[in-house]
């Protein structure tokens, strides 16, 4: 049997959970051989059954925790996840483990080194994204402005014009390369040329886009890029007693930030739904552990929830954008407001927005109150709930692990 190397960030739960998924549909076809170079998410891989060899050198808990402001969009380079030093270390380790594994093909998603150590060492590379980040996105001008750059003489200097200012935006991604600079300086010691731009360095041989086509609603998209449908965590954790006991005397609103929610912003939102007449689920506890919060009586905090179990039970989803959040909500038949941390959770907002069952609210100017508008609005939209159910529909006619399966099964089987 042929082996499949699953390389993922395990500090991330959406690229963690996007891989066990593939994963466990996948295992009847291949050998599945997971690696992380750390993350309190590798947990996860191991109980679903999984082997899981751990990089070195493994993530200290300082990388980690400046992993996790980058991925709240604190940082101007949202995506250097990796500096050359890293690149460095990590890349011969990663070629010399394909020379003794010989994978039939490499997955990942944001473990962005083996975008070089596949091409070096010539083994097929496999991305695992989404509709909003593949070149069409760009080259359709669909990406919208960074909220935290989002000043009032930049809006002046476009004439507050939001098209153009996507277009714009959309084009610059297309051509900047800065924020790969490590991976230019690293690339060519192995014989690779520069990569034009971020999109050119993490699309695969093939990509498999989490998604389906009426999502974005691009008029074509290149062979190398495959739809296989939605790839929502199915990690079957218990509930706790105090979320299935949570009153249905009022709507319920689900607010979770994912990995990468800003902990001021998430205690700010929380201590807005003091007295607001709705029940909350929120599963922020990880986002506001090193803070002091009163948690207001109607609201309930935990940790990691199945969001494919509790999601559907609410009425109103805020969500951070990442894809399996937004997934998630979609699947579920919630509205949404959402914040996005960074360009690529806007994206995946806008999309929805755009589908007409959203509200997405700027990381930099959204205050509580700004939610609470956005969800009284959404609880009495009919069109909004109507459009939502549609595209939930459309999702649920999907089987993302089973097509995944099948298309690694038929091209590298």
């Amino acid at each position: 049997m042929k082996t499949l190397v699953f390389a993922v960030a395990g500090y991330n739960l959406a690229e963690t959970g996007r891989m066990i998924e593939i994963g466990k549909a996948a295992r009847k076809h291949f050998d599945v051989l997971f690696a992380s170079y750390g993350g309190r998410f590798e947990q996860l891989i191991e109980d679903q059954g999984f082997r899981l060899v751990r990089m070195e050198p493994r993530l200290t808990q300082e990388r980690l925790a400046r992993l996790r402001i980058v991925l709240s969009g604190e940082t101007l380079n949202t995506v250097g996840y990796l500096s050359a030093e890293e690149l460095e270390a990590r890349v011969p380790r990663e070629m010399a483990f394909f020379e003794e594994v010989k994978p039939a093909a490499v997955l990942t998603g944001w473990c962005l080194s083996v975008t070089l150590s596949t091409r070096a060492a010539g083994v097929p590379f496999v991305n695992v994204l989404h509709s909003t980040t593949v070149r069409e996105y760009y080259e359709a001008g669909l990406q919208s402005w960074p909220d935290r750059t989002d000043f009032a003489f930049v809006r002046w200097l476009f004439r507050n014009d939001e098209e153009r200012m996507c277009r714009w935006i959309s084009k610059l991604v297309l051509k900047l390369a800065a924020g790969i600079r490590a991976f230019n300086a690293v690339g060519p010691k192995y014989g690779l040329p520069k990569f034009k731009n971020f999109i050119d360095l993490i699309e695969g041989d093939h990509t498999l886009l989490a998604d389906i086509p009426e999502w974005v609603g691009f008029r074509e998209v290149r062979p190398s890029l495959h739809y296989i449908g939605p790839l929502p965590a199915r990690i079957n954790w218990p509930i706790p007693d105090e979320v299935t006991s949570v009153p249905r005397d009022k709507p319920i609103v689900y607010f979770a930030m994912g990995s990468s929610g800003k902990p001021a912003l998430v205690a700010e939102i929380l201590a807005g739904f003091r007295g607001a007449p709705y029940r909350v689920i929120a599963p922020v506890k990880s986002h506001i552990e090193q803070m002091t919060v009163g948690i207001p009586e109607n609201v309930v905090v935990t940790g990691f929830l199945p969001a494919h179990k509790v999601n559907p039970i609410a009425d109103v989803s805020v969500i951070h954008g990442g894809q399996n959040t937004v997934m998630n909500a979609c699947l579920s038949g919630t509205p949404i407001v959402g914040i996005g941390m960074h360009p690529e959770q806007q994206a995946n907002l806008d999309a929805c927005v755009r589908k007409g069952f959203a509200i997405r609210l700027s990381k930099k100017r959204a205050t509580a109150s700004d939610v609470l508008a956005a969800i009284e609005r959404l609880l009495h939209d009919e069109d909004a709930k109507a459009a939502v159910k549609v595209f939930q529909g459309q999702l649920a006619a999907w089987d993302g692990p089973k097509n995944a399966a099948g298309f690694l099964k038929e091209t590298y089987g």
